[in-house]
């Protein structure tokens, strides 16, 4: 497999996010905010760049230009936050589906332009302050550059909410560092480069926040055999400006496509 190394912050930038992430605006919708939840989508990182060498056999900058940590947990970065589909957009005949595929584009509303997966720099600016772009940064290795994670993200997932971006990207860090400095962070971190069972880590969520939340958790993987790319964690809206915990998640229907094993893929080898 290919040799891949991550960006990642040294223990004065991980102290600085805590900083960031206590200091964040609370996070609210200006409009069509009648949604019930949220999905937190967390990368692991090095997982995510195989499976773009894998299929495109040409890995992002963010995975080309990177280096090892002795932080295991570093490597679970920030994908997006993502809000429910609201009822008002709903009752426009909007199913679920077409609002996870276009988001803020969806017709007949909110009916902003659609930016590409592929044109992520097309998106226009998100009007982040340059600290909170600084923190982000740390923990979105898509952020700006020539990747531009962050535009596309607000611009599908953000805008049409009129969420304060330093308040939006400023709870996507603080959730991070609750996940990573959970169970389940530890989890991960002592698994690195190893095969692992689904319900070890289940245990480790149930460890975390409670059995009944394992639901909550889809787990995304790639490759054969399977390793880990992604984690999508289902969150009750009302409970998002709160430090994360047991009364925090919302089941789903969906665990994702891990299977009983997987491995908590790793930078180089």
């Amino acid at each position: 497999m290919l040799r891949k190394d991550i960006v990642i912050p040294s223990g004065a930038m991980a102290l600085a996010l805590c900083v960031f992430s206590a200091q964040a605006d609370a996070l609210k919708a200006t409009q069509y905010g009648d949604f019930d939840r949220y999905v937190l989508a967390l990368s692991w990182q090095t997982g995510f760049c195989q499976s773009m060498v894998d299929r495109h056999r040409n890995a992002p900058d963010e995975c080309r230009l990177q280096k090892e940590s002795d932080n295991k947990t570093d490597f679970l970065t920030v994908h997006g936050l993502w809000p429910g589909l609201p009822k008002s957009i709903a009752a426009l005949g909007v199913d679920e589906r077409r609002w996870m595929r276009f988001g803020c584009a969806t017709r007949p509303a909110p009916n902003m332009p659609e930016v590409k997966a592929g044109r992520k720099c097309s998106a226009a600016e998100t009007g982040l302050s340059l600290s909170g772009a600084a923190k982000l940064n740390s923990v979105m290795p898509g952020a700006g550059g020539n990747s531009c994670l962050e535009r596309y993200e607000y611009a599908k997932h953000g805008v049409c909410f009129g969420f304060d971006p330093d308040a939006y990207f400023g709870t996507m860090v603080r959730m991070n560092q609750d996940v990573k400095s959970s169970a389940v962070g530890k989890f991960l971190a002592d698994n690195y480069g190893k095969t692992v069972s689904r319900s070890d880590f289940d245990d480790a969520v149930a460890k975390s926040w409670g059995k009944e939340n394992v639901k909550a958790i889809k787990l995304s993987c790639d490759g054969n055999p399977a390793y880990l790319t992604e984690m999508q964690i289902s969150l009750k809206a009302d409970t998002i400006n709160a430090p994360l915990s047991a009364a925090s998640f919302a089941p789903q229907p969906h665990p994702g496509n891990c299977g009983k094993q997987f491995v908590i893929d790793k930078a180089g080898y």
